[in-house]
This record gives structure tokens, sequence and C-alpha cells, in this order.
């Protein structure tokens, strides 16, 4: 298999397997993005086994961005590419406090009328802002 390379855009590599959706959606590209989107699943890997790549053209991705990508895939990848070439390369960490995105397990929390906040307290694991309560990471998305 064979998959063109971007000329701009963002490769995120060392997805987890079966979680490159995830990524898709946090990320925000759906069927309506208007550039090329390769979404390769389930690729054997040596460090993870297998892994998903997304080659995403016409997106630059922040760090601030990429970094909310631990949530769904902690260790993954981002290659930011110019002119056909990666200009950048970083491994996503997880943020240690998230606003403005994701929903809290507590299904009595006030998250969705107030905005959302989520404090890191040990290595993978959240605090909610407003109830307290205390959940993993990829409890958010």
């Amino acid at each position: 298999m064979q998959v063109d390379k971007i000329e701009m855009g963002t490769v995120v590599d060392h997805i987890k397997a079966g979680k490159a959706g995830k990524v898709m959606k946090l990320l925000d590209i759906g069927e309506k993005y208007p550039h090329r989107v390769a979404i390769v699943l389930n690729v054997p890997s040596k460090r993870m086994g297998t892994k998903d790549i997304l080659k995403i053209e016409g997106k630059m991705v922040s760090q601030e961005m990429a970094n909310l990508i631990a949530l769904v895939s902690p260790g993954a990848t981002v290659n930011i590419v110019k002119g056909g070439e990666v200009e950048k390369k970083y491994e996503v960490v997880l943020p240690k406090e998230v606003k403005e995105y994701g929903k809290c397990p507590n299904p009595n929390c006030i998250t969705g009328e107030s905005g959302q906040r989520y404090f890191k307290i040990d290595r993978d694991g959240y605090r909610c802002h407003f109830c307290e309560r205390l959940f993993q990471a990829e409890e958010l998305v």
C-alpha cells in the first residue's frame, strides 16, 4: 500500500490502533474537510505492535492541539510538513490543564452549562474543576 506524500499539512503517527477516528474528531476533520486525508489503520509497528497513521493535507496542528491528541493516544507523534519535508516533529504530552474541550464523565456535572475545565493530577488522571470527579484522560473524549 502506498500513500502519497503531502506538500503541506500534518502527519500524526504512532496513534493507538483503532483510535484514528477519535483523533480526526478531535482535530475537527470530518466529511466536509476540503483537503486530502489519508487514514491508515492497523499498520504493523515494532514499537507498538500495530498503530494507526493520519496524513492531513492543509492543516497545521499547533502544539496545544497536538497535546490534546495525548488524551486519545499518549505517545503519538506529530510531524508538521512544509514543502514536502518534515519541518517540526514532536511527541504529544498530556496537558496540565484542559479548557473548553471534553465532557466530564459525571452525568450530574454542570460543565455542559458552564464550560469545561480539567486539571491533571497524576500521570494520566484528571480532576473536573466543577464537580471534582477524578477520571482517566481518555474518558474526556
